[in-house]
């Protein structure tokens, strides 16, 4: 198995089907990825949407919800594949997303973890506008080899927000990540936003700065020697 798709997700009825099918239709050959559902304590009809699409996907179901971090971690330790990669539950991928990460990471040996560049899209999937993804990096649509993300500690599932942020720093302190300037990836914006709830995304933010010990882990993380913007180095 070459890549594990992780889908967490915590009432999100509204939009779970999608982002499971925007996984499933990968151009990447079948027999060769999986997709991982954690169902993280929801109380919404996600069990029955879990439930019609068992056939087609791995499903892990956890009783109570943990957070974000936790889900993932789960997943993470429980994947088949050499590489994961996260999915939102309520966004979804390019058909071609998994096919084209794969690729630069299979010819370019020195890069240990791709993200690509995305759209932010609204709730009829219009797109609102285009994002460079090294200026403002997501959690998600990130192929990183499973061993080094386990190796650097996972996620920090003391944080309930800022998670992505977190890991992120740790993995670059010891590895590198390349930025493909293709908008691979949709970002959902709607009104249940986790990033909307200012005093919660505020809290483990400054959580995250007592961490690190910076200013401003944006700015950090903004200018890392480790992240690259790269095409020329992939054989599509």
């Amino acid at each position: 198995m070459e890549i594990s798709v992780i889908i967490s997700t915590h009432n999100c009825e509204k939009y779970l089907e999608r982002a499971i099918r925007s996984a499933l239709s990968q151009l990447f050959p079948k027999e060769h990825y999986e997709v991982m559902v954690v169902d993280d304590g929801s109380t919404d009809n996600t069990e029955k949407i879990l439930d019609s699409m068992k056939s087609m996907i791995r499903v892990i179901r956890l009783k109570k919800n943990k957070g974000l971090a936790y889900a993932r971690n789960y997943a993470i330790k429980n994947a088949l594949g050499k590489f994961v990669i996260c999915l939102d539950a309520d966004d979804y991928i390019s058909h071609d997303l998994l096919h084209i990460e794969h690729l630069y990471l299979l010819h370019n040996k020195h890069i240990d973890a791709v993200s690509c560049d995305y759209l932010i899209v609204d709730n009829n999937e219009r797109v609102i506008e285009r994002r460079d993804a090294v200026e403002h990096p997501i959690a998600c649509g990130i192929m990183f080899y499973k061993d080094k993300i386990k190796e650097v500690g996972l996620y920090d599932e003391d944080f309930l927000a800022h998670e992505d942020l977190d890991l992120r720093k740790r993995y670059l302190e010891k590895f590198n990540l390349y930025n493909i300037p293709l908008p691979l990836y949709r970002y959902r914006d709607h009104d249940g936003n986790l990033t909307k709830k200012k005093e919660h995304m505020e809290y483990y933010r400054d959580k995250l700065h007592k961490k690190h010990r910076v200013k401003d882990i944006h700015l950090e993380l903004k200018g890392h020697k480790n992240v690259k913007i790269g095409l020329k180095q992939c054989c599509l």
